[in-house]
C-alpha cells in the first residue's frame, strides 16, 4: 500500500513585549520554544460489507404507522398497525371538563352526555396514493399494555390477548383525501392530513352499563371518579387502556401518524352568564409520555433473499435490512501501536438504479447510525445517543450520493484495545468484535437558550420506521471499486 510521509515543523513565534519601562526591553528574547518535529503518515485499507436481514426492531419512535403498500423492489406487501394509549396532564383533573352543574348537554333523564365523540389520526406524512381506499378496524384494549418492557415491531396486541372481548370495535373505510367531503371542506382542511372516526354509536363499559356514545362514558366517569384523571397511569388503568388500529384491507398508502386525538364535544353555559350556551370540547392526545407501538408485517422470505445478494448491500426499512461492515482493525493498528491514529474516514456510496416507481415510493434513508454489532440492541433499548466514541451519525449527501463517517479513529482504538485486553480467546468468544452495523435512524433535537444564544443537540435516536430503501456499493463479491478507509497516523520523533 502506498504511504506518504510529510514532515511538519511546528514553531512558536517570538513574542515581543514593549513597555515604557526601559528595564523590560529584553524580555521578548526569552520567549521562544524548541522546534517540535513530527511525522504524518497516511494509508488506506479495504473495508468489507454484507447485508443482514432484521426481522424486528425496537418499536419506539416519535411516530406510529398505519397502512399497507406493495414494495416495488420485492413485490411483497408491507403492513403496519399500531397501538396507542392517551395522556393526561399531571394534576390537571380539576380543569379537564367544565363543572357538571353548568353542562346543558343532557339526556331525557337529565344526565350529562357528550353531543359527539371523534377520534382523529393526525398524519405527519404519507407514502403512496392519497385516493387509495383503505380499511382498518379499531379495537378497544382490555387492559393497558404492560409498562417497563421493550416492544419490538413483531409485537401484536391482538395475538397477545390485549383486545377486549365485546369491547368497542369499529370498521373504517378511509382515504387520505376524503372524497366524502365537499370541495370547500377539503380545501379548508388541506393543511391538515387526518383520518376522522366518529364514535356516535352506543357504548357499554366493562360493567355492562350503556351510554349513548363513548364520549359520554368518558364525561360521566370524570364526574363520578375525578381521581381516575389525576395522571396518565390512572387514566389508562381505570378509564380506558387505549386502542389498537389494524389494517384489514386495501393497499396503496402508508401513513405516518404524528398523534392520535380523542375529542369529546358538549355544551355548557357560563357560570357568570347562564343565558349564553357554549359549544366546548376536551381533547386527549397520544404523546411520548404514554406507550405507543407499531406492528410491522413484512415478507421475511423476500427480505432474506435480498440480504443474500453479494454484489451490493442494502439499507431497507422498516424491519428490513442493515449493512454490516467489517473494519480492518488489525491491519490499521498492527505495526502502528506506538503511533497515534488521529483520523479514520470511510465513505459509503449509494447506487442509483431504482425504477421510477421505486424512486417515487422508496425514499433513501436520510441518516445512518454506525454502532458495534454487539451493541446494536442495547443502544436502542437504553435510549442512547451517538457519542462519537463507539457510535456515530452520517447524513446523506445528495450531491455525492454518499454517507460519510469523517473520523471513527476512536472507535477503532476502543475495539482494538478490547481485543488486546480480552485474552487469547477473545476473538473466538466475540466473533463480531471488529464489526459495526449501518442502521437507518430518525433523530430528535432539543433546543436550549442561554446568554442570548441558542443551541440544539440530538436528544433521541430511534429506528427509522418509515418505508425507505437504498443500495450501497459493496458486498462480499463487490464488482466495483472497493470501499476504502483512509487513515492518518502521527509518528512522534
Amino acid at each position: 500500500m502506498k504511504k506518504i510521509f510529510l514532515i511538519g515543523i511546528v514553531a512558536v513565534t517570538m513574542l515581543t513585549i514593549s513597555s515604557c519601562d526601559e528595564d523590560t526591553v529584553g524580555i521578548g528574547k526569552t520567549l521562544t520554544s524548541n522546534v517540535d518535529l513530527f511525522t504524518i503518515e497516511t494509508d488506506t485499507f479495504d473495508v468489507t460489507t454484507q447485508s443482514i436481514a432484521i426481522d424486528a426492531v425496537l418499536s419506539h419512535s416519535n411516530y406510529t404507522y398505519l397502512g399497507r403498500i406493495k414494495d416495488p423492489e420485492t413485490s411483497a406487501y408491507i403492513t403496519a398497525d399500531y397501538m396507542t394509549q392517551f395522556a393526561i396532564l399531571e394534576n390537571a383533573k380539576d380543569s379537564i371538563f367544565y363543572p357538571k352543574e353548568y353542562i346543558v348537554s343532557l339526556d331525557e333523564n337529565n344526565e350529562v352526555i357528550a353531543d359527539s365523540c371523534v377520534i382523529t389520526l393526525l398524519l405527519n406524512k404519507f407514502v403512496g396514493d392519497s385516493l387509495a381506499a383503505m380499511k382498518m378496524t379499531m379495537y378497544e384494549l382490555d387492559r393497558p399494555v404492560e409498562e417497563g418492557k421493550n416492544y419490538y415491531t413483531n409485537f401484536d396486541p391482538e395475538a397477545e390477548g390485549y383486545i377486549r372481548t365485546n369491547g368497542l370495535k369499529q370498521n373504517i373505510v378511509y382515504s387520505i383525501t376524503d372524497m366524502q367531503d365537499n370541495d370547500s371542506t377539503r380545501k379548508a382542511n388541506s393543511s391538515e392530513l387526518s383520518v376522522r372516526i366518529l364514535l356516535d354509536k352506543p357504548y357499554k363499559d366493562k360493567n355492562n352499563k350503556e351510554y349513548n356514545n363513548f364520549g359520554t362514558y368518558i364525561l360521566r366517569t370524570y364526574y363520578e371518579h375525578p381521581e381516575y384523571f389525576k395522571n396518565s397511569y390512572s387514566f389508562n388503568k381505570n378509564v380506558f387502556p387505549g386502542f389498537y388500529f389494524k389494517t384489514t384491507d386495501g393497499v396503496g398508502v402508508m401513513s405516518e401518524i404524528m398523534a392520535t386525538r380523542i375529542g369529546v364535544y358538549y355544551k355548557h353555559v357560563n357560570k357568570d352568564d347562564k343565558d349564553v350556551v357554549y359549544v366546548d370540547n376536551t381533547f386527549f392526545y397520544s404523546t411520548e409520555e404514554v406507550l405507543q407501538t407499531t406492528h410491522i408485517t413484512n415478507d421475511e422470505t423476500r427480505i432474506s433473499e435480498m440480504a443474500s445478494e453479494t454484489d451490493c448491500t442494502y439499507l431497507k426499512t422498516p424491519a428490513g435490512i442493515y449493512t454490516e461492515v467489517t473494519l480492518p482493525i488489525d491491519d490499521i493498528k498492527l505495526n502502528h501501536e506506538t503511533d497515534t491514529l488521529s483520523s479514520a474516514k470511510v465513505v459509503f456510496h449509494k447506487m442509483n438504479d431504482k425504477t421510477d416507481l421505486a424512486e417515487k415510493l422508496l425514499q433513501d434513508p436520510t441518516t445512518l447510525l454506525m454502532v458495534p454489532k454487539d451493541s446494536l440492541s442495547g443502544f436502542f433499548e437504553k435510549h442512547q445517543i451517538p457519542d462519537n466514541v463507539t457510535s456515530y451519525l452520517a447524513t446523506l449527501n445528495s450531491s455525492y450520493n454518499s454517507y460519510t463517517f469523517n473520523n471513527i479513529s476512536t472507535l477503532i482504538n476502543v475495539l482494538y484495545d478490547r481485543k488486546k485486553s480480552g485474552g487469547a480467546n477473545y476473538t473466538t468468544e466475540h466473533p463480531n468484535w471488529n464489526k459495526v452495523v449501518l442502521i437507518p435512524v430518525q433523530t430528535s433535537t432539543a433546543t436550549s437558550t442561554s446568554y442570548n444564544s441558542t443551541s440544539s443537540s440530538i436528544s433521541a435516536v430511534n429506528n427509522e420506521m418509515s418505508i425507505t430503501s437504498s443500495r450501497l456499493v459493496g458486498g462480499p463479491n463487490n464488482p466495483r471499486d472497493p470501499i476504502k478507509i483512509s487513515v492518518i497516523y502521527n509518528k512522534n520523533k
